[in-house]
């Protein structure tokens, strides 16, 4: 088993990667927490999959177990079903010294995470991510959030969990386009922080999940250390996805978030290098890695829309926002330009 230890300032807590560790997450939580009622928040694919064994560990380390069950999609990311939640867990009497297990990929993580960090001002949380996109990415940090009518993620807050158990055996279930989604979290980090990660992934070889996954947390772990909070080199973990928010808002959320961030990447990518910032090997790399994992390179959308969507992303901070532009493999900057450069940005990463 393969453990990244995650040293936030609000909470310090551990990162298990494994196969099979479903069947022992009652007793690694329970070493931690002690035991007590445990609210299992999932969506209705991943209940069919993997709630059963996931209560069974419970009441075998002696935890009360309850659940609730929402449909599964983005668009289930709403305030409505997060006021459903908090009124299942008001409902059950859970008190601030329960527990709050959110089992599932980005989606139940983000509103399960975020119900966990407002009922009651705040009760305990673990993030068991059963896609690749969540393991590598939103189960670790602390990042919770439901979406708005005006955008994705506007309403949040930062709630570090207790424990992430990533069973590595739940990703035998996805498709391949699931698979795909993951990987274009991955290429990320290994363009912002890591050249040897990408030869990794440039092999196509039998890749060693857990090792990958473990890779990952450990560069967003060291990037949350600095910046819990997002205030500054934690927005490098946004590379693509000011416009991939875009292209997901414009396709009304049917564009999954790892596409969408893929063609985000390529856009800032290209606008790097038509503005002297980037090399340009390093756009012709992302292009011929993002293929080969079949993710996409070019938006179905034109500047206009994106434009319109990116100015209600929650990095915009008044008439500037802060860009995340690759100089070279492995090496990103912070840029924050005027509203009137980001569309000049954009226009040149389409074009």
């Amino acid at each position: 088993m393969k453990s990244v230890r995650v040293n936030a300032k609000s909470k310090a807590y551990t990162v298990y990667i494994a196969n099979d560790l479903l069947k022992s997450a009652g007793s690694l939580i329970s070493k931690i927490t002690g035991v007590s009622k445990a609210a299992i928040i999932t969506d209705d694919i991943v209940d069919a999959l993997y709630s059963k064994q996931l209560e069974v560990s419970l009441k075998e380390a002696g935890f009360e177990t309850i659940k609730y069950v929402f449909q599964n999609g983005e668009s289930s990311k709403n305030t409505d079903n997060l006021v459903a939640i908090l009124n299942f867990l008001a409902e059950n009497r859970l008190s601030n010294q329960d527990m709050v297990f959110a089992l599932g990929g980005g989606v139940v993580g983000d509103i399960a995470g975020f119900a966990a960090a407002i009922f009651m001002r705040g009760i305990k949380l673990v993030q068991i991510p059963t896609t690749l996109l969540a393991m590598v990415d939103s189960s670790v940090g602390g990042k919770t959030a439901v979406d708005l009518p005006f955008g994705k993620n506007l309403a949040g807050a930062f709630y570090q969990p207790e424990l992430v158990i990533c069973d590595t055996s739940t990703l035998s279930t996805l498709d391949n386009e699931q698979l795909s989604n993951g990987f274009s979290e991955i290429l990320k980090y290994a363009f912002i922080r890591d050249f040897e990660l990408l030869n990794r992934l440039k092999s196509n070889k039998t890749l060693e999940l857990d090792g990958i996954i473990e890779s990952c947390v450990k560069i967003k772990r060291d990037i949350v250390e600095l910046d819990e909070c997002d205030k500054g080199i934690r927005n490098i973990l946004n590379f693509g996805h000011t416009f991939g928010h875009s292209i997901e808002k414009c396709s009304n959320f049917t564009i999954s978030h790892g596409k969408a961030v893929a063609v985000g990447m390529a856009i800032m990518t290209k606008a790097g290098v038509k503005s002297g910032i980037c090399e340009r090997h390093c756009y012709d790399a992302l292009i011929s890695i993002l293929q080969m994992y079949n993710l996409p390179t070019e938006s179905i959308y034109g500047a206009q829309e994106l434009y319109n969507a990116a100015i209600s992303d929650k990095k915009r901070k008044g008439d500037k926002i802060t860009l995340i532009i690759p100089e070279k493999i492995g090496k990103c900057i912070l840029k924050t330009v005027p509203l009137s450069e980001m569309r000049t940005l954009l226009q040149l990463g389409l074009n």
